[in-house]
């Protein structure tokens, strides 16, 4: 049987990416998750079993007449509050091994809150959220430069000690977004710390949109994710550096060769959509020569 081509590879990114939306998905089964009376996540019911059984925290509705749902203890009334609770809790399932995730432990917060636009509800470790399902954020980088006329892409390769995607292609500088931390400072310092790109560079970064997506995880985790993407056309002469060691080196591609990237094992799957959008906004992906722009373009823009 032949290889699928370039487009079929792209589509099944998309699908996998997009799997909580798909017929078949944990979508139905899973608890919406509320605080102070606005849903802020989708609660796996594996995890929702678990925690209910700590109701100082979280508690199920049981209302014969309205479908279930998971919320945190209305006691807790304040963001202190709530983030002093969700994350003493989640200490003490992480010594308990209770979930995967929680070896991943990074010892770094996520705002949890209904729009990015939301004052924060509450904290949480960053590790932990897939288990409520709450949006994360992040802020993307596409480096390009241009030589004899043509348009390169500078991509890094992650560093094989990476908790998540070791060894992976990736966009140029890439982070998610903690708490109290602003996109535009997200990405400033992500581009410092793995690219050593120098600030008076970084300031002319190009805000260009977002692309969502919500995915579920090998361990039943629920990823829904909103990347804030931006382009940055950098002099020909410049090389980014391994700053921090989250990177181990990166590479001047041409755009054909990151097109042929897209959608294999080598490429971090949601740096793969970061970079398929830059290809489709530089119209080097074109409506009347790909049959499937349409679907394309949608999924990268999939929110729940």
């Amino acid at each position: 049987m032949a290889a699928p081509g370039w487009s079929e590879r792209a589509r099944e990114l998309l699908r996998r990416m997009n799997s909580f939306h798909s017929a078949g998905s944990s979508k139905t089964l899973c608890l919406p998750f509320m605080v102070a009376g606005q849903q802020v996540g989708h609660v796996p019911k594996h995890v929702a079993d678990c925690l209910h059984q700590y109701p100082a925290v979280f508690s199920v509705s049981q209302a014969e007449e309205a479908p279930a749902y998971m919320e945190l203890n209305k006691k807790l009334t304040s963001y202190e509050q709530r983030t002093a609770a969700v994350q003493g809790l989640l200490k003490e399932l992480r010594a308990l091994q209770a979930f995967p995730c929680l070896k991943e432990w990074r010892d770094e917060l996520y705002s949890v809150r209904p729009r990015f636009c939301d004052t924060p509800l509450f904290s949480m470790e960053r590790a932990a959220t897939p288990l409520l399902g709450v949006k994360r954020y992040g802020a993307h980088l596409n480096g390009y430069t241009w030589k004899n006329g043509q348009m390169y892409m500078w991509l890094a390769r992650r560093a094989l000690n990476k908790p998540t995607y070791p060894g992976l292609l990736d966009n140029l500088a890439a982070g998610g977004i903690a708490s109290e931390k602003g996109v535009r400072e997200t990405l400033v310092k992500e581009c410092q710390e793995e690219a050593c790109i120098p600030v008076d560079l970084t300031v002319h970064a190009k805000a260009v949109g977002t692309i969502s997506y919500t995915y579920e995880g090998a361990n039943g985790g629920i990823y829904p994710e909103c990347q804030f993407v931006f382009d940055l056309e950098l002099p020909e002469d410049f090389v980014p550096q391994v700053g921090d060691g989250e990177v181990q080196e990166f590479y001047l591609w041409p755009l054909d060769k990151v097109k042929e990237t897209i959608g294999s094992s080598d490429f971090k799957p949601n740096c793969a959509m970061v970079a398929l959008d830059f290809l489709i906004r530089h119209n080097y992906i074109q409506p009347d020569e790909e049959p499937h722009y349409v679907e394309l373009v949608e999924g990268l823009h999939h929110t729940l």
